[in-house]
């Protein structure tokens, strides 16, 4: 055996702990040379299994020698990279802790964007011998020009999270930088640290660029994890997102009782603010106990609620995917999942964050706040139970993030044009990129392109007389590093107290529509709007809780494929009588009154009721694959239909399926037998059926961002989200014009129609259904399955009257139609 990790062996026993074996298969790996890919449940020791193989290779190599000065420590020999800001504190933690212990000369700091001024200063001079990081933060030491010098003494590069980063632009960043210190150290070795993930072998593949071997080390997968449920006790055969949702408070309030620290996962950040305000309505007690902890809330907030936490001074947290990820809260032990999870590997992702030591159970408490979400549950549990979980695909090729890179290059140690193609090729991302593809790029950030060549502004890159290009220009090398980074969002404004401290940010939409002495709800409290003022939105204490919710972007997560699968499968056994589990006992009378009124689909039917009410004809499909694929899929099926009959169609959407409400009948029948669920001539029908240009022209904006097109200002003088949309939008009208063939704008139409629309997956979907057996049937009345759909379009319609009072009226005409009352199901 290796005389270090004998040494980390000794020193785990001393801890009172033994080494998983996958913890020292990683070990020798890395003294072996190896990089790879560590999967593990959450909460099993990752961390120390891909630190110690340099810990041993240290004491090994006779370093132990005590504590030095931080000059004298070691240059950057470990490189971690984390997604998140909020994980590098703990993560530096974690890696200090083993390396004091041993008497290691090293120096462990962070690197983010939360870094001080004056550690920056220090770490500019010499590095430290760990360094956490981000993907930004790291895209920014490749614009330092000693570069090649800055990784010369560097042996590894651990990658947390990597199924997080992977799916995104931030994944392709992460890529390009790895292919760039790989060129400066083809011996590097390379691990990434994964806990939920299907694609293994792919995700390792994306990580160590193409023609890399690399060792997948799969750990303590099969942790115990239990899913239960916290059912209603009344039911009503007629749902709608939200209609029992305080009703379940009392049940939560219970479950927080039971005992330890309890964490209350939202899917939205409103959504967190609403339940956090419910909960203390009923415990006003609890005010010092409990705390919220989302994305915009400031870093102080949340370091705060984080340090409540650690020490077990908050009994419950509500929070959002904000606390997904690594942080180490041993003392929770308890996870509540409020809501539908909208994918198999989330819902056990926040599982793991209960129990988070090794043989600790895990458990997740499902908090339901309508009753279909009953069915998503189960379908979630069978899933998790059978290893099916979501694959993650990276980002094909986006010329944006190729773009920026190109300029870091340049503003760094600069490049020959194919050198850095070849290198740009090894990765996954860019596989397949042309050399036409390739120019096109480098005259972008050489000359412009086509549109700009005539503003020296966008003349950002040099070509040198030694065949090197470099970024000469002072302050285009200022304002790349400023504007580092793929995350781009709807712009955000502090929100401060008139007299007190920063609460966070919101989205400058939201603040736009309040009028002084508005009330709204934020970071827990109560607050009245004073006014907007140097991208501050100044606040003061409000007396009540009476007031709007903000609302942020892209609040709705999306249902997985993997989900929607158990969904249907989960629906076949109970239209066959199989009601296995409690949430489907519960569910079982209203899945009965749905098969006596209209049908429940088999995993080969696809489910259509044609109903008649006095707003007009209603179409109702049911293909279970998301909200998102079916947005896209009403509008494609409305412009076919309307191609047979001039016919004019209201949407509504939810996960299960969709609506097409129209003034008359519509010609079902001919529009199938023409091709309504053909997956033939999709791209061209989806752009035809719905205004995609302005779709591209938004989403351009991000394109325009991550490429450089558009600078967001230096600090305090940002600018705003509509200064921002209007000098994208008008790249895009003018290389739309002039410059049709900009490879920018087919980005643009391309992501469009596969980040919101889902393209790939709506194409799939009508392949399936264009297969399935139809089952068309004639409900009198609305059915259970599609009253949730026919709430949701009068949500987004009705101002005159109380939307809650009339679709109470609603339901309860329909459950006196139907019959008796219900409740729980006995036995349940």
């Amino acid at each position: 055996m290796h005389p270090g990790i004998t040494e980390v062996r000794d020193w785990f026993e001393r801890q009172g702990w033994e080494a998983f074996p996958f913890q020292e298969a990683v070990w020798n790996a890395y003294l072996e040379g190896k990089s790879g890919l560590i999967h593990s449940a959450t909460g099993t020791g990752k961390t120390l299994a891909a630190w110690m193989g340099p810990v041993a290779e240290a004491l090994a190599a006779g370093e132990a020698t005590g504590p030095v000065d931080r000059e004298d420590a070691p240059p950057l020999r470990v490189l971690w990279i984390t997604p998140l800001r909020a994980l590098a504190a703990d993560t530096a933690a974690s890696l200090q802790w083993p390396a004091e212990s041993f008497h290691l000369p090293w120096s462990v700091e962070l690197r983010t964007g939360d870094t001080t001024q004056s550690v920056r200063a220090k770490q500019k001079k010499q590095l430290p011998t760990a360094l956490v990081t981000t993907p930004e933060s790291l895209t920014l030491m490749l614009t330092r020009e000693d570069a090649t010098e800055l990784f010369s003494d560097l042996r590894l590069v651990v990658v947390d999270e990597w199924h997080e980063l992977m799916s995104t632009k931030r994944g392709v960043q992460t890529e390009l930088a790895l292919a760039r210190i790989r060129a400066f150290k083809p011996e590097l070795r390379v691990w990434g640290i994964s806990a939920t993930l299907g694609n293994l072998r792919d995700a390792m593949e994306t990580l160590l660029g193409l023609g890399r071997e690399g060792e997948l080390v799969q750990g303590v997968v099969g942790k115990p994890v239990v899913i239960d449920t916290i059912l209603p006790t009344n039911i009503d055969r007629f749902p709608w997102a939200g209609h029992f949702g305080t009703q379940m408070i009392p049940r939560v309030i219970e479950a927080i009782d039971e005992g330890g620290t309890c964490l209350i996962f939202t899917n939205t950040r409103a959504q967190a603010e609403i339940w956090y305000q419910s909960i203390l309505q009923v415990k006003a007690q609890w005010k010092d106990v409990i705390a919220l902890h989302h994305g915009s809330l400031s870093r102080e907030v949340r370091d705060e609620v984080e340090l409540g936490l650690k020490s077990g001074r908050l009994r419950a947290v509500v929070c959002t995917s904000s606390l997904d990820l690594g942080v180490d809260f041993t003392p929770v032990d308890r996870v509540l999942q409020v809501g539908t999870p909208k994918g198999v590997a989330r819902l056990l992702q926040r599982a793991g964050r209960s129990g988070h030591q090794p043989g600790v159970p895990s458990r997740v408490t499902c908090v339901p706040t309508h009753a279909f979400e009953l069915l998503d549950i189960a379908a979630a549990r069978n899933a998790a139970l059978a290893g099916k979980i979501e694959a993650r695909e990276g980002v094909n090729k986006p010329l944006d993030v190729l773009a920026q890179h190109l300029v870091t290059i340049a503003t760094g140690t600069g490049f020959r044009a194919q050198d850095l193609f070849r290198e740009v090729q090894c990765t996954q991302a860019y596989k397949t990129l042309s050399q036409e593809e390739w120019d096109w790029t480098l005259d972008f950030v050489v000359r412009g392109g086509e549109s700009l060549r005539a503003y020296p502004e966008y003349h950002r890159v040099v070509l040198g007389t030694d065949g090197v290009y470099r970024v000469e220009d002072a302050d285009i090398a200022k304002r790349h590093r400023m504007s580092v980074g793929t995350i781009v969002s709807d712009e955000a404004l502090n929100v401060q107290y008139l007299k007190g401290g920063k609460l966070g940010t919101v989205e400058e939409s939201f603040l736009a529509r309040l009028r002084p002495g508005d009330r709204f709800i934020f970071a827990g409290r109560p607050l009245e709007f004073v006014r907007i003022k140097d991208m501050t939105a100044w606040v003061r204490r409000a007396s009540s809780v009476s007031g709007a919710v903000p609302r942020w972007m892209g609040g709705r997560l999306p249902l997985s494929s993997e989900l929607a699968l158990a969904i249907r499968e989960e629906l076949e056994r109970a239209g066959n009588g199989e009601l296995a589990s409690p949430e489907m006992k519960t569910l079982g009378p209203i899945l009965e009154l749905q098969a006596r009124w209209s049908a429940i689909p088999a995993l080969s039917d696809l489910l259509i009721e044609r109903v008649e009410t006095r707003e007009g004809h209603h179409l109702f499909f049911y293909p279970f694959e998301g909200r998102l694929v079916h947005q896209g899929m009403a509008a494609l099926f409305g412009y076919r239909i309307s191609q047979l009959v001039p016919i004019t169609f209201t949407f509504a959407a939810n996960d299960y399926g969709f609506e097409l409400l129209a003034p008359e009948e519509a010609p079902l029948e001919e529009a199938i037998a023409k091709g309504l669920l053909s997956p033939e001539n999709l791209g061209a029908d989806i752009v035809a059926s719905l205004n995609s240009a302005e779709l591209a022209r938004r989403q351009f904006r991000e394109i325009a961002r991550i490429a450089g097109l558009v600078f967001q200002g230096f600090p305090g003088m940002n600018k705003s989200a509509k200064q921002l949309q209007a000098s994208s939008g008008l790249f895009y009208d003018v290389f739309a014009r002039y410059d049709p063939n900009n490879l920018l704008l087919r980005q643009a139409d391309r992501e469009v129609l596969e980040r919101q629309l889902e393209q790939s997956r709506l194409s799939r979907s009508l392949g399936r259904l264009s297969q399935s057996n139809l089952l068309i049937t004639h409900p009198k009345r609305p059915s259970p399955m599609c009253f949730p759909i026919l709430v949701d379009r009068l949500r987004e319609t009705v101002t005159s009257e109380n939307i809650h009072d009339r679709i109470e009226k609603m339901a309860s005409q329909l459950e006196l139609e139907a019959g008796d009352k219900i409740g729980a199901p006995d036995g349940v």
